[in-house]
């Protein structure tokens, strides 16, 4: 299996458990979704701050951030994920339910996500008319996938 898949792997794990955990974790902070939030953010400390600042200290690879535009974007990319994270927490605290915001999350993302990746990297040849049935096979697979879940 190539090293990618398992970090894929990992991602679908670690994003499939996350919305479930955050519930289960909101409802026992008395549904406070500004605590829940809170925790998130220095989980994100511990696990994107400290564990890759301490392999970037010990690298000494400090001046990759002389990049101007990497660092504008990745900032901006972090601000982007945790806007999502705080949509969802607010999703949750105002009556989402754990089995209905991941489809919805999850199914709309990668498609917004390929359309953003075609504005910063313009393709070569127009999509296939297979691309928007994709698009519209998605849609209809989280639609029947909503009508039909568990309650």
């Amino acid at each position: 299996m190539n090293t990618w898949l398992l970090f894929v792997l990992l991602t679908v794990l670690s994003w499939g458990t996350y919305i479930p955990t955050l519930h289960k974790g909101q409802a026992a902070l008395g549904g406070s979704g500004v605590h829940s939030f809170l925790l998130v953010g220095l989980a994100y400390l511990v696990v994107a701050i400290a564990v890759p600042g301490a392999m970037v200290a010990r690298a000494g690879t400090w001046n990759v951030y002389a990049s101007t535009s990497g660092v504008a974007f990745t900032f901006g990319a972090g601000v982007l994920g945790a806007v999502g994270a705080l949509g969802i927490v607010l999703a949750l605290v105002n009556g989402g339910r754990p089995t209905v915001v991941p489809p919805l999350v999850f199914a709309g993302a990668p498609v917004v996500a390929v359309f953003v990746a075609m504005l910063y990297n313009p393709p070569r040849e127009s999509p296939s008319p297979l691309f928007y049935l994709g698009i519209v096979m998605a849609a209809a697979g989280v639609g029947l996938f909503m009508a039909n879940r568990p309650h």
